[in-house]
């Protein structure tokens, strides 16, 4: 078919961006809301009752790592009711992705200080504390009641 003028020999000249390319777009929307940390509980087998220079207690991460729910890192330690601590301190990391239960228990022993000998017979707490932020400020996560009853002073300074 003939037509009178210039644009009928038009020829096109092949596809243009718009044509050729086809926007991906992924949305990676993340609720503030959903996302926490995992829970930690302190276990103490037997009595709440220290009655020598050690005493063993285990931390069970309540639920497993998951994308809704992060790490929490705590430092552990038994303080007497003034905030003196009276043991030796642990830094724990509570990272366990494992389903099974018994893969996200940690036993730990504290050892008691020279210092311990003076809040005997009284109550002491065994503190999970957690940091602020990222400041050297710690905040208490969860704590445990223990009566302090030693017959012998201890002769080491631990």
């Amino acid at each position: 078919m003939r037509v009178k003028g210039a644009g009928s020999r038009f020829v096109h000249g092949g596809a243009t961006l718009q044509e050729t390319i086809v926007p991906v777009l992924r949305v990676g929307k993340q609720r503030e809301a959903d996302i926490g940390k995992v829970e930690v509980q302190i276990i103490v087998p037997g009595r709440s009752l220290i009655s020598s220079g050690q005493t063993a207690v285990t931390f069970y991460q309540a639920q497993p790592v998951s994308e809704k729910l992060h790490q929490r890192e705590l430092s552990a330690g038994i303080y007497a009711m003034d905030g003196t601590l009276i043991s030796d301190q642990h830094d724990l990391v509570f990272d366990f992705a494992s389903d099974n239960p018994r893969e996200r228990e940690q036993p730990f022993k504290f050892l008691l200080s020279r210092e311990a000998d003076n809040f005997n017979n009284q109550d002491v707490f065994l503190k999970l504390r957690e940091r602020v932020g990222k400041t050297r400020h710690f905040e208490d996560y969860a704590s445990h009641r223990f009566q302090l009853r030693r017959g012998i002073t201890t002769d080491f300074d631990f």
